[in-house]
């Protein structure tokens, strides 16, 4: 009882299937590339160039358009992203939680305070400019300070726009 050597078993180069001892076409291109061939269909369809995905019986196009494939493999879980808050330079990440809580009716107030008090702000800035004056200080010549010196009005100065 003698151990037998196993045959190897090819791949076709053209359509991907097994290739058992006994069977198939062995072609060598004339630059001594050999390929081996599941039949001669496979081999014909390879020498006129065909491209085996795009030709529906091949391994290659069963690949590229996933048939066969079983259905655990195909439709795997996608983890959603869970969402993180950092705190933003300045606030912390719990003042960020007391904001997020916060009504909107509680916001809109508080912004319409806060633009009161800008109003009221600016109101008492202006009431301060008038009771000094108002006007801006003549220059020191007495003569109302006037750009156009030549008395030509002088355009655009500069080159081509």
């Amino acid at each position: 009882h003698t151990k037998h050597a196993a045959m190897k078993n090819e791949l076709c180069i053209f359509s991907g299937g097994k290739i058992y001892p006994g069977h198939g076409k062995l072609y060598t291109r004339i630059d001594g590339k050999s390929f081996h061939f599941l039949n001669s269909k496979a081999q014909s369809l390879f020498v006129q160039r065909k491209n085996p995905r795009k030709i529906a019986w091949t391994v290659l196009y069963r690949r590229k358009h996933r048939k066969g494939i079983a259905t655990e493999d195909k439709k795997r879980k996608t983890r959603k992203t869970a969402k993180f808050v950092r705190g933003i330079e300045g606030v912390t990440n719990d003042k960020l939680k007391e904001l997020r809580s916060q009504k909107a009716e509680f916001r809109t107030a508080q912004r319409q305070q806060d633009v009161r008090a800008a109003k009221e702000k600016v109101k008492a800035k202006n009431s301060a400019k008038k009771s000094s004056g108002g006007k801006r200080a003549a220059p020191k010549g007495g003569k109302p300070f006037n750009k156009n010196v030549g008395g030509k009005s002088v355009g655009r100065v500069g080159g081509r726009r």
